[in-house]
């Protein structure tokens, strides 16, 4: 149990940091090169979120989902199991669908008017995600 709880807040600090560098000032002042920069930390926000998600299946004898679409089911599955709620869920969605768009596009194809709703919520959303977390740990 204690290696779970370690790896748990490794993974919040992790998380933290990200989120910190995420500038301050409108992502549409930002250049190309910086605004990739904030795509890759939401990308890696969000892959905080699974890699605690997956810790909190393993603790608790959960499959963890296979397959193309293991990155959805698993969030899907998180609400399921009442591991987040609903509501969270909703919200973490969006995180997922930029993972999957960043994933897959080129940097020169991102949008500041799109990501800077996930960039401004991100740091609120991850304090909810881990108020709920720390309840079942």
């Amino acid at each position: 149990m204690p290696d779970y709880r370690l790896r748990i807040e490794a993974e919040y600090e992790a998380i933290e940091n990200t989120l910190s560098a995420l500038p301050d000032r409108p992502l549409s002042t930002l250049s190309q090169l910086e605004l990739a920069g904030v795509a890759a930390l939401l990308h890696n926000f969000y892959n905080g979120i699974e890699n605690i998600v997956k810790q909190v299946f393993q603790e608790k004898s959960l499959p963890i989902p296979q397959g193309e679409s293991w990155h959805r089911d698993l969030l899907l599955a998180a609400a399921e199991k009442s591991i987040i709620s609903d509501l969270l869920l909703n919200n973490l969605k969006q995180y997922l669908a930029f993972r999957h768009y960043f994933s897959h596009a080129y940097a020169l194809e991102l949008f500041p008017e799109r990501m800077e709703p996930l960039a401004k919520d991100a740091v609120a959303l991850f304090n909810e995600f881990k108020q709920q977390i720390d309840k079942i740990i």
